[in-house]
């Protein structure tokens, strides 16, 4: 039975509301009819009404304290093969602010600059032997083990900081405190568990959130503002992607599939797990025939408005798996099946959502706003990556969020990813866009008039209207050729040599040969509180995303195998040369700011006989401000963090006691009733 695309409003809250006495839903009623909102917010204890989260005009507390327990939860999650809800027992964040009908996306945080946030963690998990401090450190291990980890925020790292060597075992209370510094930059960032062993397996089960820092800064003639300011009114949607790898187990322990290699099953009967690191394997994920959900659903549907700009923030809260978001309209002609295998899917884009789609604003990277709008009609978020944009549906209709086909380097698995579903948006009709960049650039220009204060809203009007720039809000300042004081390497490799012990391993050089795999009681990186180092990396077996805790950096250069910078504006990234390739991730990427990128390579492959034609050579720089102590780098792929792709940094302070940080370098187990250290 396919389903009517003109769907009454009324009918689809209705189906919206029917799956949650956990039965299974008619299939019919299914694809296209899950309205999805924004996740709670953590410590308003409600959802929000609409789809949209209407802006809070006033200031929330100074101080925060918010609870978040670690439990099994039972639910289920929608499965577009089957039209049918498979049941699960995935470990979650649970309590009074968690949506009972999607338990498996985390409450978002939403605090102010200058905010301290309380976050009391119950692991209320069963008892894990794995945890215990002699156990190997690197692969899967300590399931029930777990932390917490603000992905992208600028905070003491130590103590009961951002601290993500520490391991909450199952019976153990710990409170986190944030304290946010009043001039931290104001954006889109995230939180998840980051327990070394055991990190893939939990953020996989849905353990991640949005944390959301707001901003009421208006730029001075001698100070940047935050880009909220110039913002205010516009709606918010808060879009958190994540890759939940559950499968169902035959007696024997094998996961259930169709044949012998094909997608996962659940019969009827069954409760889909992650309980095993075989679900994290190059290409499973595209192989299991899972879906990307959006906040906990599955395949959901956003309702928006024709001509209403929209601030999306939205979170790559997965392990593995790029996305690469396109935004189409659907055909009015589409018909949307009962059922979506990933193959039918792929055939229903082909069929009904096949142009070039939509084109919309990135204004913000990980959190940090750009000093110039980006309008394109496709974005890829790499785990980790967060992407703000400015998105304006120009008509009437319903709209397909498409995972676009990616080049083979250019995606985590290295597989050429086809195009998959995301969700939809259906669009009332409202204001008429004649001309896409015209009418947001008007829009803005009417707001800057509005909101910025006498003096400075011509200067903002002025950058709106040469080219969509935003310099009076970029956070950081760019660090100049004669600010750097140091200099880091840094390379990712895979070691492969034995087949039964793969090795993930960084090198402190341009070179496998001195990669080693992570080890807690090493301190491999010492940096000085006040320097600003420029980073040259590489990897030299496959790509990685980057990702480094505390202080953001700024891309200098992405140089190809060619020799290419394709961080300009305009670049082509065609892998070196290839003529069929155009990789769209990298260009325009000059000059920003991230706090995780991508470092491709080409390797291995058999057709490139020199190593160096394979290798891109990504530079940045960074500043190490105002925070001591010690955190770690990693790739984050988040079992090749797990497998030890990971090391550990300290910055400390200038002609400091070095061996002090050292010192404190082992993981400290919190066990119940004590704490000590982890042996090496």
């Amino acid at each position: 039975m396919a389903v009517d695309t003109k769907v009454s409003i009324g009918r689809l809250l209705l189906v919206g509301l029917a799956w949650a006495a956990f039965g299974t839903v008619p299939a019919g009623a299914q694809t296209a009819e899950r309205l999805v909102s924004n996740p709670r917010v953590l410590g308003a204890g409600v959802s929000p009404p609409t789809s949209l989260r209407p802006r809070v005009a006033e200031a929330l507390p100074h101080e925060q304290v918010l609870d978040l327990n670690i439990v099994y939860t039972e639910g289920q999650l929608y499965n577009p093969a089957t039209g049918r809800y498979d049941k699960v027992h995935l470990r979650s964040y649970n309590g009074t602010d968690v949506n009972p009908t999607a338990p498996y996306v985390s409450p978002t945080i939403d605090v102010d600059a200058g905010d301290t946030i309380r976050v009391n963690l119950h692991n209320q998990l069963p008892a894990d032997p794995s945890c215990a401090p002699d156990h190997e450190h690197n692969g899967g291990h300590c399931f029930n083990g777990t932390n917490l980890h603000s992905h992208g925020l600028w905070v003491n790292p130590s103590g009961n900081g951002d601290n993500v060597l520490l391991s909450i075992n199952p019976g153990v209370k710990f409170q986190y405190e944030y304290n946010i510094p009043g001039d931290h930059p104001a954006g889109t960032f995230w939180y998840h568990t980051h327990r070394h062993g055991s990190t893939a397996l939990q953020v996989s089960s849905g353990m991640a959130g949005a944390l959301i820092i707001r901003g009421n800064r208006l730029p001075t003639g001698s100070t940047k503002g935050d880009l909220d300011t110039l913002l205010d009114g516009f709606p918010e949607r808060v879009m958190v992607f994540q890759q939940i790898q559950y499968a169902c187990r035959n007696p024997d322990g094998t996961i259930k599939r169709e044949g012998t290699d094909g997608p996962y099953i659940c019969d009827a009967d069954d409760v889909g797990e992650i309980e095993n690191y075989d679900l994290f394997s190059p290409g499973e994920w595209p192989d299991s025939g899972r879906y990307t959900s959006i906040n906990g659903v599955v395949l959901p549907t956003f309702k928006a408005t024709q001509g209403q700009i929209e601030r999306w923030r939205m979170i790559h809260a997965g392990v593995r798996d790029t996305i690469s978001l396109r935004i189409v309209k659907m055909k009015p002609s589409a018909q949307i099946a009962a059922t979506f295998s990933q193959a039918e899917a792929q055939t229903f884009i082909e069929q009904s959502c096949n142009d070039s789609g939509i084109t919309y604003y990135r204004v913000a990277a990980d959190g940090l706003t750009l000093a110039q709008a980006q309008g394109s009609n496709l974005t890829v978020f790499q785990p980790g990556y967060r992407w703000d944009t400015l998105t304006v549906f120009p008509e009437a209709g319903r709209y397909c969020l498409i995972d676009a086909s990616s080049p083979k380097a250019g995606s985590v698995n290295g597989d050429n990813p086809n195009p998959s579903l995301l969700g939809f948006v259906d669009v009332e009709p409202g204001t008429e866009v004649p001309n896409l960049t015209s009418y947001v650039v008007n829009t803005l220009a009417a707001a800057a008039e509005a909101e910025m204060p006498a003096d400075i809203a011509p200067a903002v009007v002025a950058d709106l209207r040469n080219g969509l720039r935003f310099s009076l809000f970029v956070p950081h300042p760019d660090i100049a050729d004669g600010e750097v004081t140091g200099h880091q390497e840094l390379t990712f490799f895979i070691d492969v040599s034995d087949p039964d012990n793969t090795k993930f391993e960084v090198s402190n050089t341009l070179s496998e040969a001195q990669a080693e795999p992570y080890k807690p009681d090493r301190l491999d990186r010492v940096l000085k509180l006040g320097g600003v180092d420029e980073w040259t990396m590489q990897s030299h077996f496959v790509s990685h995303p980057f990702h480094i805790h505390v202080n953001p950096f700024q891309i200098v250069s992405i140089i190809d195998p060619a020799g290419h910078d394709v961080s300009l504006p305009g670049a082509l990234d065609n892998d070196g040369g290839k003529p069929d390739v155009a990789d769209p991730q990298y260009p325009g990427l000059k000059g920003v700011w991230k706090d995780t990128l991508w470092i491709k390579s080409l390797l291995p492959n058999k057709d490139i006989t020199d190593p160096k034609k394979g290798l891109y050579t990504i530079t940045v720089r960074t500043r190490y401000e105002r925070y001591i102590g010690e955190f770690v780098l990693h790739c984050h792929i988040l079992d090749h963090e797990d497998g030890g792709m990971m090391q550990n940094v300290a910055i400390v302070l200038p002609d400091g006691d070095v061996s002090a940080a050292a010192a404190a370098a082992p993981p400290l187990q919190l066990q119940q009733g004590h704490m000590h250290t982890k042996k090496p």
